[in-house]
């Protein structure tokens, strides 16, 4: 089966601008760009921006010390290390894919397409609870992060003023979107030159003791901390517990991934974006890892009695903001709140957004109710956005001190998610790929070609699936059970195949074949598109030479 050639566009005269393409036949302008109501927006440098930042955290700069503690600097580097790069195959294959067809959805509609319908309904309602939760979860994060100025900020009006934010933004357009998440991922990018710069200054010496400590802590007390138990087996499970942090912190290619329906350039600016994952894991995670090694020991004792209470949500459980008060610096640790308070924020953004794209998703495929599919003229999923506007609503809870820890449940109970999302991404590849060469094409002609294929995909499978499969082992040992533990860890690895086996028993669906896959699907539509611009965009560092000259222009 070879593709269809596509239709080319009316001889029609063309406006193409930052707003997107536009014929203009007989009077009448019509929009060239989604066979859905999704508008193509998203400029270059919004794509950049959100495939660089929109994934860091809190997790990066706080919670990152819990593998510091469990595992040392030595299993934290190679813990972080190694999932990076499991999650640079995933990226590999993610890559090709929505390149190759940038719809709506993405991953989600693909699972429907080249696997089975049963396997994109699980995919989607799994990758809309993960989004969804974690909405409310990093409201009640901020709220926490604000308490290290002051306990008597109200809460009700950091919860209301987030849910309003959130629903300016993402109300009116996408474009919205995208410029407040280039804003506020630069602010993230920002954050991390600190902390990296603050690392080697003050490990050479440029510090307040004057003290050149360098790797002091990787020789006492050590790079490798044992855990659980003792000797060389406790240094094992030290490096599992500061492995399977990793796999809690590491992220990018879904968030990528799901602006394919609405980038304006698509096919260039997502290859663009995804090759841009692979050195944000290189610099961000893995470098990030070896700052937090350098700056505190992993026996330092206010890390560990602040993270053993649990108070992972504030400024003053980072590693680096305790470094800094060890070292008697004073100002630096308030900056880092400041843009901790902008990066927690940014992170909600991005699952609002998500959400509701991907409950959009579903409508398109049927596996969400057929109303959801109406957008406003903006090409906003108005109802898709009204119902994930509830679970903002959630932070509320945290009014109560009783009830905030529902938001921290929910939130644990779909700790396994985001690890089923990189799985799923495998085995669609897997199915994409067989259809590819069954149908006879060859991959030479894809506009983005993955390496090592399909062994990156089948590689990265099997090591999420034993990272999923043992990231709880802890709970199995003796003196450790915890039922709630448990299920923290093992929810949704029990309900991403009951949702599988309700859609399939419900509509009786069948597997892919490799013959049958719809590797057409959209493409004629997306190639007129981009046959519509009169010439390539330019790229990411052009456009911002471009900008800095007008700038100096007109000063």
């Amino acid at each position: 089966m070879n593709f269809i050639k596509p239709v080319s566009p009316p001889k029609v005269s063309l406006e193409v601008s930052e707003k997107g393409a536009y014929a203009v036949q007989n009077g009448e302008t019509v929009v060239v760009e989604n066979v859905d109501a999704l508008k193509r927006r998203l400029t270059n440098r919004q794509m950049q921006l959100i495939a660089i930042g929109g994934s860091i955290g809190t997790a990066l700069f706080v919670s990152i010390g819990y593998g510091l503690i469990e595992g040392g600097p030595g299993s934290l580097l190679l813990g972080f290390t190694l999932y990076a790069c499991i999650l640079g195959l995933v990226n590999n294959c993610m890559a090709e894919m929505a390149v190759f067809m940038p719809v709506s959805g993405s991953f989600i509609r693909m699972g429907s397409k080249w696997v089975d319908e049963a396997f994109g309904f699980m995919v989607g309602w799994n990758f809309f609870l993960y989004e969804a939760v974690l909405i409310p979860w990093e409201i009640s994060a901020l709220n926490l992060v604000l308490t290290y100025w002051s306990d008597d900020i109200p809460k009700i009006a950091i919860c209301l003023g987030c849910i309003v934010l959130y629903g300016l933004i993402n109300l009116f357009a996408v474009k919205w979107y995208g410029e407040s998440e280039f804003w506020l991922s630069g602010g993230k990018v920002i954050l991390v030159g600190i902390v990296f710069a603050f690392t080697f200054v003050t490990m050479v010496g440029g510090n307040p003791k004057h003290d050149a400590y360098g790797f002091r802590y990787w020789n006492n007390p050590g790079a490798f901390a044992p855990y659980v138990t003792t000797g060389a087996l406790g240094r094992f499970e030290g490096f599992l517990g500061a492995y399977f942090m990793a796999a809690f912190t590491i992220v990018g290619p879904e968030y990528v991934a799901m602006v394919s329906g609405e980038a304006m350039y698509p096919r260039k600016f997502l290859k663009e974006a995804f090759k841009t994952v692979y050195w944000r894991f290189g610099v961000f995670f893995i470098l990030g890892a070896l700052c937090v090694g350098i700056v505190v020991p992993y026996n330092d004792p206010t890390l560990n009695s602040v993270l053993n209470d649990g108070a992972t949500g504030t400024a003053g459980a980072s590693p680096y903001v305790i470094a800094m008060q060890n070292m008697g610096i004073s100002v630096l640790p308030d900056l880092t709140n400041a843009l901790l308070v902008t990066s927690i924020f940014s992170a909600g953004n991005t699952y609002v957004y998500c959400a509701s794209r991907t409950l959009y998703g579903l409508s398109l495929d049927g596996h969400a109710p057929r109303f959801l599919q109406r957008c406003t003229k903006a090409g906003v999923p108005i109802y898709c956005f009204c119902i994930t506007m509830f679970f903002p609503l959630l932070s509320l809870l945290a009014l109560s001190e009783g009830s905030t820890q529902v938001i921290t449940w929910l939130a644990n109970l779909t700790e396994a998610s985001q690890i089923i999302n990189f799985i799923v991404m495998c085995i669609i590849y897997i199915s994409f790929h067989r259809a590819l060469k069954a149908q006879g094409i060859d991959r030479t002609t894809l506009p983005y070609r993955g390496y090592f294929q399909p062994y990156c995909a089948w590689i990265a499978m099997v090591l999420l699936i034993l990272t999923v499969g043992t990231y709880g082992y802890t709970t199995f040992l003796p003196g450790w059970w915890d039922v709630g533990t448990f299920f923290s860890y093992y929810t949704m690895c029990f309900v991403c195949p009951v949702l599988f086996l309700f859609w399939k028993v419900l509509k009786k669906t069948k597997f892919v074949g490799p013959r049958e896959a719809d590797l057409v699907w959209e493409r004629p539509v997306i190639d007129a598109y981009e046959e519509s611009f009169g010439e390539e965009p330019l790229g990411f560092w052009a456009v911002l030479r471009t900008r800095l000259l007008n700038v100096r222009r007109k000063a």
